[in-house]
């Protein structure tokens, strides 16, 4: 039979989040030795810049036209294929324990299954799972977290943010920053940590088995327990590499690029797709972006660590020779780049860029390596399936990531489609050293009635901004080498026309499939 499979994700993790992809603030050993023994992908990109279509991808190993959860409020369809189901029929016992999110959060009367199942009590099967925990931010929807939390700590409950929250705190009175007086052991990242182990330890020592733990941190609100708030003092950090250094330096910047990023950053047109409504990236202070940064990298620490005790759990077990570890994310966040916060429609590599780690089982005698190509979230499928020593099934869309450099992979494609009538419709292609975004027409009759979203802040509909209309013309051009943020867009350069013209047809050439029909939203996320 195939090796053992530890899969770790978290959610809205930058690349540079760690010290092997040239992080420099938080401590984090565990996941840089995996790197140094294993390999390390510098160029591997999610498919969609928001939770629910990255991970049905990683789940499916389709792309989400494909798959068919376009967006947040798309639930994953119940018939989609499931590698864990691919594993299990292959006699390996599998789980999933933390954030799932394959189906709508906000569903107070329980439609999807990954809600019932807490609704009842339940811990699986779900979708090819044989066992399942599940774990949201504090007790926001429906989790095994928020249950346990509420009913063994009912005085720590009130220590959360809401998801959207924009509340200002911390020391700089920073939006969606507070210090949550939860004890750090029964913090949701130390919690999956610790239900992982217990799971593991109800396993024979012979078993072949699959575990994906899936960490809700860093993604915001940013309420850590207090107690961790000291590890990372914002006052000693700089802006981050990607902040341009002034406001009139951002403003020249998102001025060369489609509308929607500067009505987003001057608060004219908010970003209702994947932000709070209410949340005006120009009002951010130099300080308020540091503090951001200080508790994110906090909370990268207390992910490593928590990484570090499943390993010596699964050494102590005796597994450590015949175990592969995969660490990744969903999909990233901007965390002061370009002078914004938080996701969505824009394909710049803060977002679509993911840390991705591969250690191959010792015993597997992979030489480490670092793979410059690009990679995708739909190729971490073939590769569970390659571990186990089974074919990649025929609907899976990636293939097995590569071991070394000179693989051959040319190109990643992730897109967008907005779950509200914002309409937006975003196709890009990194090849070749360059990042390519096309921009569709908007498609205004898909999603929700934006007025939906921005109510949940108090915005009556009569002071919903107007729509941006793109008529298909518009996009974005970067060449990666000599702008690593994404500063300055080609799109309309007439020395790289030729290339660009030559980008877009190679990416609507190898779109993948898409579903019809097409899904509609049914939740908002």
């Amino acid at each position: 039979m195939g090796r053992k499979i530890l899969f770790i994700t978290t959610d809205q993790q930058r690349y540079d989040a760690y010290g092997c992809n040239g992080g420099t603030v938080a401590r984090t050993p565990t996941t840089d030795a995996l790197a140094a023994n294993g390999i390390r992908f510098e160029r591997a990109y999610c498919a969609n810049t928001v939770c629910t279509p990255a991970r049905s991808s990683i789940l499916t190993g389709q792309y989400p036209r494909t798959h068919g959860a376009i967006a947040n409020g798309v639930p994953l369809p119940d018939d989609a294929p499931s590698v864990a189901q691919v594993l299990s029929d292959a006699g390996y016992t599998t789980s999933l324990i933390g954030k799932v999110h394959f189906e709508p959060i906000a569903d107070p009367e329980f439609k999807y299954e990954q809600n019932r199942l807490v609704a009842n009590g339940e811990s699986g099967p779900y979708r090819g799972f044989d066992y399942v925990r599940f774990a949201g931010h504090g007790t926001f929807g429906a989790s095994h977290y928020g249950t346990w939390l509420r009913e063994n700590h009912p005085d720590e409950v009130g220590g959360f943010l809401r998801t959207f929250s924009t509340a200002p705190g911390g020391d700089t009175g920073a939006p969606a920053v507070s210090f949550n007086p939860i004890r750090r052991e029964d913090y949701h990242t130390d919690w999956v940590a610790d239900a992982v182990i217990e799971w593991l330890d109800s396993l024979d020592d012979d078993e072949d088995w699959f575990c994906w733990m899936s960490f809700p941190d860093p993604h915001h609100p940013w309420d850590l327990p207090a107690s961790e708030h000291k590890r990372v003092d914002w006052r000693g950090l700089d802006l981050p590499p990607g902040h341009p250094g002034s406001a009139e330096r951002i403003r020249e910047i998102l001025a060369n690029r489609p509308r929607h990023w500067q009505a987003w950053y001057d608060g004219s047109v908010p970003n209702v797709d994947a932000a709070p409504a209410d949340f005006v990236p120009a009002d951010l202070t130099d300080d308020q972006i540091r503090e951001i940064n200080a508790v994110c990298h906090a909370k990268n620490e207390i992910l490593d660590e928590a990484y570090g005790r499943v390993l010596e759990h699964i050494e102590a077990r005796g597994w450590g020779d015949d175990t592969d570890v995969i660490v990744t994310t969903d999909h990233g966040e901007f965390q002061g780049e370009l002078g914004l916060m938080f996701k969505g429609p824009y394909h710049v590599d803060a977002l679509m860029r993911l840390p991705m780690i591969w250690r191959p089982a010792p015993s597997a005698h992979i030489p480490p390596a670092v793979v410059p190509e690009p990679v995708s979230q739909v190729d971490l499928a073939p590769l569970f399936c390659q571990i186990a020593g089974i074919e990649p099934a025929e609907w899976m869309q990636g293939a097995p990531l590569p071991t070394a450099p000179g693989s051959g992979r040319e190109r990643a494609i992730i897109e967008w489609d907005s779950q509200l009538d914002t309409g937006f419709r975003l196709r890009t292609i990194v090849k070749d050293g360059w990042l390519c975004t096309a921009y569709e027409a908007n498609d205004f009759e898909y999603g929700f009635d934006r007025a939906r979203r921005y109510a949940d802040f108090g915005i009556a509909p009569e002071d919903v901004p107007d729509q941006i209309v793109y008529d298909g013309s518009e996009g974005e051009l970067y060449n990666l080498a000599d702008d690593p943020y994404q500063w300055e867009n080609r799109w309309d350069d007439p020395a790289v026309r030729d290339i660009r013209e030559a980008l877009v047809a190679d990416l609507y050439e190898h779109l993948a499939p898409a579903r019809e029909p097409r899904l509609r939203p049914q939740a908002m996320g």
